[in-house]
């Protein structure tokens, strides 16, 4: 299930897309268009800038703004790093010890190719995809 902070993250990197054209976007103005309170939002801001996602600047004129083309982000980039995982289990994620049933483990598979669809589903959605045309 994706959490709250994933769905705004994704709002929110559309609504940058959608209404940078290149320059910064003041956060109130994120926050009131998307419905999310500002402390809330400064916290899924902060990811995605530690994140290499967007760029931030502080003070008059200040905001933020994406740092590649729409197009060169995919909605499972944003995700996995708002997310920490997209895995269906624990034993699948990145830094999971391995588990001790993984060689006779039946369903393993299963959850191996539910992992794998949801990946090529997500990555192959780009940001611009999203965005309202004109």
């Amino acid at each position: 299930m994706i959490s709250t902070r994933g769905r705004y993250a994704l709002r929110v990197m559309i609504d940058i897309a959608e209404n940078s054209r290149g320059c910064f976007i003041p956060l109130d103005g994120i926050a009131a268009r998307q419905n999310i309170s500002e402390k809330y939002l400064e916290r899924i801001l902060a990811v995605l800038t530690r994140g290499k996602l967007l760029e931030g600047l502080r003070g008059k004129g200040g905001g933020y703004r994406l740092v590649r083309r729409p197009e060169d982000y995919t909605v499972g980039d944003i995700l996995r790093l708002t997310e920490g995982t997209l895995s269906p289990v624990a034993c699948l994620k990145e830094d999971a010890r391995p588990c001790d049933r993984c060689e006779v483990c039946r369903t393993l598979p299963v959850w191996k190719g539910l992992r794998d669809v949801v990946d090529e589903y997500l990555d192959g959605v780009t940001l611009d995809t999203l965005l309202i045309s004109d």
